[in-house]
């Protein structure tokens, strides 16, 4: 079975976030497919099948199966329109998040996500032991916790209580700012699903761009993700669709041996 990893909003290799492509004839048993993904041990693993005119599309972490990300979705366009589709149309993936659409835009991909604004919440005790001292301005949520710092710099430098975070009771934490020379910046951490830090998160900037689009008031906006990899997203508020556009950079091919 051919494999590619793939980094991701990024075009050079060993940046972005990588990962994991598999591209299936037919779908695997769903324990085969976490088990790659844990053996891969890459945020995500994605894994996609031709089902007419559309390929329906999973992801997993080393841990458990996602309802969306976007890093994988912008590695598997990169995979199929590289060595897969020969014509220039838009892909389209039947997901559990609904049909994602992307279109190839010379060396960017621009991906059509649903959007998922968060709403204010209270600050409280067990966030605030998530992340320590640094100084929070507000709080958000939806099935992620979104927390807007003072700065660029404590977004850059944060360091979160991994175990206090994985007691929220969210799928993630998102923090983030405004940026110096982006309009904004964040990271984001998931240890419920076996990943401490996320290096380039595409779903999450279904929740961070309308509220920096709001903030702003802009409709397009350059993001930047602060992780030790870091990419750069570019982004547009479509109202109830977000379009999330990026780079990508193959950096390995090969043959997965499952007997």
């Amino acid at each position: 079975m051919r494999y590619y990893i793939i980094d991701a909003f990024t075009d050079q290799i060993f940046k972005g976030n990588p990962a994991g492509v598999c591209v299936l004839p037919a779908w695997l048993p769903d324990e085969v497919m976490r088990d790659i993904a844990m053996e891969n041990n890459l945020s995500e693993t994605a894994f996609a099948v031709k089902e007419g005119e559309r390929y329906g599309l999973r992801w997993f972490t080393p841990s458990a199966e996602v309802d969306l990300c976007g890093h994988a979705t912008l590695a598997t366009s990169f995979v199929l329109f590289s060595f897969y589709e020969a014509g220039p149309e838009p892909l389209e993936f039947q997901t559990r998040s609904g049909i994602l659409k992307v279109e190839k835009k010379g060396d960017f991909m621009e991906m059509n996500f649903p959007a998922r604004p968060p709403k204010p919440t209270e600050f409280n005790a067990e966030m605030k032991k998530a992340v320590g001292s640094v100084p929070v301005v507000a709080a958000y949520e939806n099935y992620n916790l979104m927390l807007e710092l003072e700065s660029e710099e404590d977004v850059k430098t944060i360091e979160p209580d991994f175990a206090a975070v994985k007691e929220l009771p969210y799928h993630g934490l998102i923090v983030t700012a405004k940026g110096r020379d982006s309009d904004f910046v964040s990271r984001f951490f998931a240890p419920v699903v076996g990943v401490n830090e996320d290096p380039v998160t595409g779903s999450t900037h279904t929740t961070l761009v309308p509220f920096w689009s709001e903030r702003l008031n802009k409709k397009e906006l350059v993001a930047r993700q602060l992780s030790k990899r870091g990419g750069t997203l570019y982004c547009r508020n479509g109202g109830d669709r977000i379009f999330i556009a990026g780079e990508a950079a193959l950096y390995l091919t090969g043959e997965l041996s499952l007997r």
